[in-house]
């Protein structure tokens, strides 16, 4: 008895433990084991929330997703669907937060690259073919009656109707790397200051890298290059006849000769609908019909309508890969993106255009 009484609680005890570590095992649900430890970790903390088991084992996406969608190049918008990823993550899976982050044109990379040195003032006016002018700090204004002069590296300052203007019989004006702006209220017309670089001829311009802000039609021009631009902070004002003067980050007035492009810029028009705001890109068939434009891979903004598309009589315009930003409005301009598409024009293209957020942008047509 002495014997079969001192093996009883040996053999309870062994029982004991083996119970002890079955109940453990059957405590976990299936699928909850915890992982393994790091290596190098000192201990692993216990899982406490098991994720649901996949029905196949997920891989890491590596490459573009599959069907039309594309990630932006540094100077180009992306065109991804709501929804779908994109391979550059500052572009964000519905869009573009920025201009910046999808590789727009802002105060960074415009304007005057080195400080103007030379101080000028008035408003002057250029007579001599080929002149450049560089690195001027200018309180006043150009009147060019010349061929081929350039504006770089420069800061203009205006209180006249413009920045700079370019008379009817010249041509080859270029601006680039300048800094364009105006004081608000002190304007001919009636406080206000109209134009940044007004094209008053028939010949191309070239406008590029140029930070341009206050003006109420900031690039005004029927032809020419318009490129790599950040327009912003358009002043609204009331005109000498006593209205809202209409705003455009460009406008072009129809009846042009030659062909407009306007590409790769930043175009903003913060101005109130009941202010007088008109477009982003106001193109419209004042002097005649509209044809031969090309807006390209922009980031456009505000504005009634961001877009005034040529109208019915418009033809040959080329409307691509744009971003119509919802900075302002949430569809872009107070009313809309577009107006005035004329889809049935001669050459006209609509391609690739979004909303900043990544909806397609599908044009209404022209009234």
């Amino acid at each position: 008895m002495t014997r079969h009484t001192g093996r009883n609680p040996l053999a309870a005890l062994l029982l004991t433990a083996v119970l002890a570590v079955l109940a453990a095992a059957c405590s976990e649900p299936a699928g909850s084991a915890a992982p393994p430890c790091r290596s190098g970790a000192p201990a692993c903390s216990p899982s406490t929330t098991a994720p649901p088991p996949s029905p196949e084992p997920s891989t890491p996406a590596v490459g573009p997703p599959s069907g039309p969608a594309t990630s932006p190049a540094p100077a180009s918008p992306a065109t991804s669907r709501p929804g779908t990823p994109s391979r550059t993550p500052s572009a964000g899976v519905d869009g573009c937060a920025s201009p910046r982050a999808c590789g727009f044109p802002d105060a960074a990379g415009t304007g005057h690259r080195t400080a103007p040195r030379t101080r000028k003032s008035g408003h002057l006016t250029v007579r001599t073919d080929g002149a450049v002018i560089r690195g001027w700090d200018l309180a006043g204004s150009l009147d060019i009656y010349a061929d081929d002069v350039t504006v770089i590296d420069s800061r203009i300052t205006s209180d006249n109707w413009w920045g700079v203007n370019l008379r009817p019989g010249h041509r080859g004006l270029r601006v680039l790397h300048s800094t364009l702006t105006a004081v608000p209220g002190e304007g001919p017309d009636n406080g206000g200051v109209d134009y940044a670089v007004s094209n008053m001829g028939t010949s191309p311009v070239e406008v590029g890298w140029c930070d341009v802000s206050v003006f109420g039609d900031a690039l005004s021009t029927g032809q020419g290059d318009l490129h790599d631009n950040y327009v912003h902070d358009l002043a609204p004002f009331v005109n000498q006849g006593g209205e809202w003067q209409h705003t455009n980050a460009v406008i072009s007035g129809g009846g042009n000769t030659g062909h407009l492009i306007v590409r790769h810029n930043t175009l903003l028009n913060p101005t109130r609908v009941d202010q007088g705001a008109s477009g982003g890109i106001g193109l419209f068939p004042d002097s005649g019909p509209v044809r031969n434009v090309t807006v390209d891979r922009n980031w456009i903004a505000g504005g009634a309508y961001a877009l005034y598309a040529g109208g019915e009589g418009a033809t040959g315009i080329r409307v691509t890969d744009n971003v119509f930003s919802t900075q302002f409005h949430p569809a872009s301009g107070g009313y809309g993106p577009v107006a005035h598409w004329n889809a049935d024009g001669t050459g006209n293209v609509w391609r690739g255009n979004r909303m900043s957020d990544g909806r397609p942008v599908r044009p209404e047509p022209a009234a």
